[in-house]
């Protein structure tokens, strides 16, 4: 027999757990399904030393915020499942752990929901599974030499666990270049494979690059407002960390610690990692759109009258290109030993059996409404703002879904 429930949430992150509030301000009864724990990719999916890319003061959800003694330090993956998880209490969402969806099929005036805790009949469903289940690794990965380790950023958790030697890390997101500067610091020779990349300085004019984000209105960007919407929400994430020193971490501050620079993989063949030769094209484009955006601050301050509070204008060096620049490496003398692929990630949408996914396995919406009526996305890059993949960005957009969601509630089925 199944459950009847107004509407299934499913996953119990940040995310899921902002529906869930505001399902309960609306006295719409509903159930949030999680395979695991609450929290639980920051519990499990994470490498030891990671922290928030955002400040303390960021974190926040509906009635729920950060209130301890260091608002401009950076969770650690556990304080930030604690975090979350005392938003889980506070707001009493009526979560069921351990309970993994394996489908989601359409039926008259609602959804199925097949787990394996149970089956539930719904009006509605909202997905917050999030947008990293799966490391998103190139086909050519299985063209490596079995004498090379490789490892995704989900398997990563310290250098220690790397086989000793060179490590190739592929990717020069956030992830990429912290774990190539963790391993660099723990004595691996490391080379960084750079493609497409968003350089960010930690801090700007004396305040936390994210503070400015969120003055300027540059996070409340809405997804009606940007050109080519569809490369905007697949870009890498920004080169941040989070430390006590507010420390910058850019590909200049990689070169400057010994780790080689060298362009984007483009294949693997006979034993060969193939690099892109348009690595000086990566720079000057990255440092082009830092400097717009750090002039988009700069007018801001001016045209706010608050220009008092901060720092003087600032440039920042341009990325230095190598002298010379690999354009193969042989992965078969051994002084690789190891792949790190920090990549990215895709969404695992398997168990969805609705005709709501495109042919790159994404979910066709628009701003979270799905293609299929009653159905809901919420934590995707860029869902209805710029800042939504944050846990900061759910409240607005849980807000806005769930407002939509009681609308479709009014009608009949």
């Amino acid at each position: 027999m199944s459950e009847h429930v107004t509407a299934v949430v499913v996953g119990a992150g940040h995310a899921g757990l902002a529906a869930s509030h505001f399902l309960t301000e609306r006295s719409i009864d509903h159930v949030v399904l999680e395979r695991g724990e609450v929290a639980n990719s920051w519990r499990h999916e994470r490498w030891d030393s990671l922290r928030l890319l955002t400040p303390n003061w960021l974190a926040r959800l509906p009635g729920h915020a950060y209130a301890g003694p260091d608002p401009d330090g950076y969770l650690t993956s556990g304080e930030v499942a604690a975090f979350i998880d005392g938003f889980a209490a506070r707001s009493r969402a009526p979560v069921r752990t351990g309970t993994t969806v394996v489908s989601v099929r359409r039926t008259d005036g609602g959804y199925d929901v097949a787990s394996d805790g149970g089956s539930f009949r719904s009006r509605a469903v909202v997905i917050a599974s999030g947008a990293c289940n799966q490391p998103a690794v190139p086909a050519f990965g299985a063209s490596l030499p079995a004498s090379v380790e490789q490892l995704t950023t989900f398997d990563y958790r310290n250098p220690e666990q790397v086989a000793d030697g060179g490590v190739l890390v592929v990717g020069a997101s956030a992830t990429g270049v912290q774990v190539a500067a963790e391993l660099s610091r723990a004595g691996r020779p490391v080379t960084v494979a750079v493609g497409e990349h968003v350089r960010l300085p930690r801090t700007y004019r004396g305040r936390d690059v994210l503070w400015w984000m969120e003055a300027s209105g540059v996070w409340n960007q809405l997804y009606t407002e940007v050109d080519d919407l569809m490369r905007v929400r697949h870009l890498p994430s920004p080169q941040l960390i989070g430390t006590p020193e507010r420390a910058t971490l850019d590909l200049n501050a990689l070169s400057s610690a010994g780790v080689a620079i060298v362009g984007r993989l483009s294949a693997v063949r006979d034993g060969q990692a193939l690099f892109s030769g348009g690595l000086r094209n990566q720079f000057a484009l990255a440092d082009l759109k830092l400097n717009r955006l750090l002039g988009t601050f700069d007018e801001w301050a001016r045209s706010h009258d608050r220009e008092a509070e901060v720092a003087p204008p600032e440039r920042f060096e341009p990325t230095r290109a190598p002298e010379r620049s690999a354009l193969k490496l042989d992965l078969r003398n051994g002084e690789i030993r190891s792949i790190v692929w920090a990549t990215g990630f895709r969404p695992d949408y398997s168990w969805l059996d609705l005709p709501v996914i495109d042919d790159k396995g994404h979910l066709r919406h628009d701003g979270g409404v799905v293609d299929a009526p009653g159905l809901y996305a919420l934590g995707l890059p860029f869902l209805r703002r710029r800042k939504s993949t944050f846990i900061s960005g759910a409240e607005d957009d849980a807000r806005e879904l769930v407002d939509h969601l009681a609308g479709f509630l009014a009608t009949p089925p």
